[in-house]
């Protein structure tokens, strides 16, 4: 397996970031150098410019990123906790090239249709421009046994 020792774990606090909040922090324990970097971006909202008091926004996602990290977060792992403001997968690549991150863990929200065709997918943004590796956490996705066997594995692939 590959060594990381700094990763990006961008956070939006739905369900599914927290999912992919576990897995980073996961593979950051195992690591046991690495260094773990959660960010939230507040985003810019499409339109005309409104006077919407960002440093305000920015004040109170940082207290709740703080609290999340707090509860989620092994103390044993090093760690940091970042804010940013504007478009959300610019936002993520802009960090990780600035950090020098040899990985980032994030979530999809599995949108489909109209709603991804308006809205876009932050994931796969990030995917195509990321700086370094990118590891799409699913929520409930299934985990393999981990009790297969080499004789096992070529069973089935020979099946």
């Amino acid at each position: 397996m590959p060594r990381f020792t700094k990763i990006l774990c961008p956070v939006d606090f739905d369900k599914n970031s927290l999912a992919a909040l576990k897995v980073a922090g996961d593979l950051a324990a195992e690591q046991r150098t690495a260094t773990l970097d959660i960010l939230h971006v507040v985003p810019i909202p499409p339109g005309p410019e409104v006077a919407i008091p960002f440093d305000q926004l920015e004040g109170r996602a940082r207290s709740r990123l703080q609290r999340l990290v707090r509860s989620r977060i092994a103390s044993r792992i090093h760690h940091a906790v970042h804010i940013r403001t504007g478009d959300p997968a610019g936002e993520v690549v802009s960090m990780a090239e600035q950090l020098g991150c040899d990985l980032i863990v994030l979530a999809t929200h599995g949108r489909k249709g109209l709603t991804r065709l308006v809205l876009g997918s932050v994931a796969e943004r990030i995917v195509r421009e990321a700086p370094c590796s990118v590891l799409v956490a699913r929520l409930g996705a299934r985990r393999p046994k981990a009790r297969a066997t080499r004789a096992s594995i070529l069973a089935r692939a020979a099946g």
